[in-house]
């Protein structure tokens, strides 16, 4: 109820009572199993083979509350994005990162060439998504999906991602035993939902399947496609940390539009300027250096305690997780991989009694 309150605030509406709002819903709605059985006649006249529908849905028998909590709970949106780097970015992932890097770099290599990304930021995506390749996520997804499509907060993204994961079946991409992932539906290493899979997916090694699961080639070259098909640029980077002091940040609330967009990360942004411009306004390198001479613009994405200038190429980083603190940790994996430093974030902080001992000497 609490999301729903904020939603109706976005939007701009006047929320309705609670004591309204839950019984028109619930009277509106049919029980679990008649919705089930509207979605299979759906399937069958979508074209998918009746045998499918009925072995997928045989034992999707009532909604999942764990899949409802963890619904509710995503980390990219509860924790700070400062937080979330922290937590994420460890030195143990970056090292994973560089040793699978290395072990598949001549694959990599052909990938970046044919679809002009970075290999780091193909091993950062795999790494966040799956561990790179350790953790995929074992949920079935037709009852995560149906569970979610059930639920009304977002029915109808959901029942169209339940009837897409139907066609993967019904094409005989993978089995219904193997068609396992997230608890929200997104499947393989890639972590892709079904529509993106329809799309984006890709038999890199010619073995006639799309294999996001297991098949090291089609991983990456699916991440790279999708990457590149939502507007990455091969000439471009994703952008920089940057230093923006108190009187540079009053400047920038006061002068600098927020951005528009269908998401709230996209909103919770600036609009794009020219680096030339966010030096004028008093934006710096973090050793206090000027920015890249160069007029490319940049949107400013802001955490608590640190920014970031992010170029165009971040908008497909965002398409893969709208949250900046998902595309930022990729994007700082990304580099971590690539150099042969620990970045600070990663750093254990001093311990504490040393700390207050430093302190004592300066007072």
């Amino acid at each position: 109820m609490i999301l729903a309150l904020a939603l109706a605030f976005t939007l701009g509406q006047e929320p309705a009572p609670a004591a309204q709002v839950a019984p028109a819903a619930q009277a509106a709605r049919p029980s679990f199993a008649d919705w089930l059985a509207g979605v299979r006649t759906d399937a069958i006249v979508r074209g998918i083979r009746e045998e499918i529908v009925d072995a997928a849905l045989a034992n999707v028998t009532e909604p999942q509350p764990i899949i409802l909590e963890r619904d509710r709970s995503q980390a990219e949106t509860v924790l700070t994005l400062e937080s979330y780097i922290a937590r994420s970015l460890t030195p143990k992932l970056i090292m994973a990162g560089r040793a699978a890097f290395a072990t598949h770099r001549e694959l990599l290599d052909q990938i970046s060439e044919r679809y002009g990304v970075p290999t780091r930021i193909i091993v950062a995506v795999w790494g966040m998504e799956s561990n790179f390749g350790r953790f995929s996520g074992v949920r079935p997804t037709v009852p995560a999906l149906a569970t979610l499509a059930w639920d009304p907060r977002r029915a109808t993204f959901f029942r169209g991602e339940l009837m897409n994961a139907l066609e993967i079946l019904n094409r005989g991409d993978i089995d219904l035993a193997h068609l396992k992932g997230s608890w929200a539906g997104a499947m393989g290493q890639t972590q892709f939902m079904p529509s993106s899979y329809l799309k984006f997916a890709e038999d890199f090694d010619g073995d006639g399947k799309r294999d996001i699961w297991s098949t090291p080639a089609d991983v990456f070259a699916s991440i790279a496609n999708y990457l590149k098909g939502h507007g990455w640029a091969a000439d471009q980077g994703w952008g920089r940390e940057v230093k923006v002091s108190p009187e540079a940040a009053r400047r920038i609330a006061r002068d600098v539009a927020p951005r528009n967009g269908t998401c709230q990360a996209t909103r919770n942004m600036s609009v794009a300027l020219p680096l030339t411009q966010w030096e004028e306004l008093g934006v710096r390198l973090p050793g206090g250096k000027s920015l890249p001479k160069r007029d490319a613009p940049a949107a400013l994405v802001s955490g608590a305690t640190r920014r970031f200038l992010v170029d165009a190429n971040y908008d497909a980083l965002l398409e893969y997780n709208c949250a900046h603190s998902y595309a930022i940790t990729v994007a700082l994996l990304g580099d971590a991989i690539a150099s042969d430093k620990t970045p600070a974030a990663t750093k254990a902080p001093k311990p504490a009694k040393a700390r207050r001992r430093k302190k004592s000497q300066h007072r």
